[in-house]
């Protein structure tokens, strides 16, 4: 398994790293992640036509996309589209943020989950 990591740099810049997760064998051929204390969980749904300029994370979250996408421009020009399923480790609480954009003219639903 894996997610994206969205970050802020020491350049004031956001960046992206893709995180491959560490899994350990479990009972009956499951494989486990270390625990990652959460505060809660948002569920959101966001419109066809937004675009929202650039911004920061207001916390430190996973964002799990349950359907449709979404298209981020990190601050230091990258430019990504996550689709369903496809899971983002928001964490560019400072600098300069990202850009979100709808991908097709379709809303997206998604889980956002704060961390500790």
């Amino acid at each position: 398994m894996k997610y994206t990591r969205l970050f802020t740099g020491e350049d004031g810049l956001s960046h992206f790293q893709d995180v491959e997760v560490l899994l350990t064998s479990g009972e009956h051929s499951q494989y486990f992640s270390e625990l990652i204390k959460a505060t809660g969980v948002i569920f959101r749904v966001t419109g066809a036509d937004y675009d929202f300029d650039y911004h920061n994370a207001p916390r430190k979250q996973f964002i799990v996309n349950l359907e449709g996408g979404v298209e981020i421009t990190a601050s230091d020009g990258a430019v990504r589209v996550f689709g369903t399923g496809e899971i983002i480790l928001a964490e560019d609480t400072t600098g300069k943020g990202h850009i979100s954009r709808a991908v097709n003219n379709q809303p997206r639903s998604s889980l956002f989950i704060p961390l500790e």
